[in-house]
């Protein structure tokens, strides 16, 4: 898919946070110059977030695109919380463009890149998300992250089909980084600010270097990370859970009198078995939702942290390699 050059801003800056992947980040940035149409990648800034990296590189590739900068942070702080650093140090600067976000492994291909400029350009003003048509993962990943999927439709009430690979109008980035929630969980956090969105269906491609970081605990600690954006609206749905299993534990009660009462089916000792076990799951369905309610009221009353004005503590220095 090719872009006309007089429909490209001027600039595109690709955010790639990354943990140790150096080598993978360099035949990333060669197979934007050999596959992205040269008209496009002359307008791309590359800023790769370092996540307190234990290595460096030692070489990377110059000449590509317009810029390549190393946002050094302090610490380590976890993919999701890398990206909010990097979009928010962008939103920082005077003049906006549009930003890519992507994954520094290869498995969000450059082919790609394209297809979500146009699809931006067809749809201004939303932030367009990478839809995985296709995944290459083991048969486990991909069960689990099924799960993962309908557990968090379940929760929240809301279908989650993309991950990081998505464009964000420069109109938009300014607020996206005041947006808190894309501290925990990037995808999460566009979902919860209410920011337009939409999803181009895109294959999932291979790492090019390296292993996956991401396995079983990684994958559940992400669930996790993404049902916490939308917590107060998961605490509802909980609650309201808790209350229909009360409310069926009391019909359970009153079933259980009646057949005591008014039948002969009765055994020794079995109805005040059953009445007791209905009364323990009252008990634990009101005790369960009112740790919901204060859970809830604890989150809105906590003093949010937002990455557009706090990011400064974690970002050591911004590196120019070219």
């Amino acid at each position: 898919m090719t872009t006309q050059s007089s429909e490209l801003p001027d600039r595109i800056n690709i955010v790639i946070p990354l943990f140790n992947d150096w080598q993978a980040l360099s035949l990333l940035l060669e197979r934007i110059r050999a596959v992205v149409d040269p008209a496009l990648v002359s307008r791309l800034a590359f800023l790769i977030v370092d996540d307190c990296s234990a290595t460096n590189y030692e070489t990377l590739p110059q000449g590509i695109g317009q810029s390549l900068s190393v946002l050094r942070l302090y610490r380590n702080v976890g993919h999701q919380k890398a990206i909010a650093l990097g979009l928010s140090h962008l939103a920082s600067l005077p003049d906006q463009y549009p930003a890519i976000v992507m994954d520094s492994d290869g498995e969000d291909r450059p082919e790609d890149i394209p297809t979500l400029v146009q699809t931006g350009a067809a749809h201004p003003g939303r932030v367009v998300f990478a839809h995985r048509s296709k995944r290459h993962e083991g048969l486990v990943f991909r069960v689990f992250y099924e799960v993962y999927k309908t557990v968090f439709r379940i929760l929240t009430g809301k279908v989650i089909t993309f991950g990081n690979f998505s464009l964000i109008p420069a109109r938009q980035l300014r607020k996206l980084a005041h947006v808190s929630e894309i501290w925990n969980n990037y995808p999460g956090g566009v979902i919860r600010s209410r920011l337009p969105y939409t999803a181009v269906p895109l294959e999932r491609g291979r790492r090019l270097a390296g292993e996956s970081k991401m396995n079983f605990v990684s994958l559940v600690l992400h669930g996790l990370s993404a049902v916490s954006v939308l917590m107060d609206t998961t605490a509802v749905r909980l609650a309201l859970f808790c209350v229909i299993m009360a409310g069926a534990a009391s019909l359970g009660i009153g079933v259980v009198l009646a057949l005591k009462f008014f039948t002969n089916t009765s055994v020794p000792g079995w109805t005040s078995y059953l009445v007791s076990s209905f009364l323990i799951v009252i008990l634990q369905a009101f005790l369960i939702s009112l740790l919901l309610v204060f859970i809830v009221l604890s989150y809105r009353t906590q003093p949010q942290f937002i990455p557009a004005r706090q990011f400064g503590d974690f970002v050591e220095r911004v590196e120019e390699v070219y």
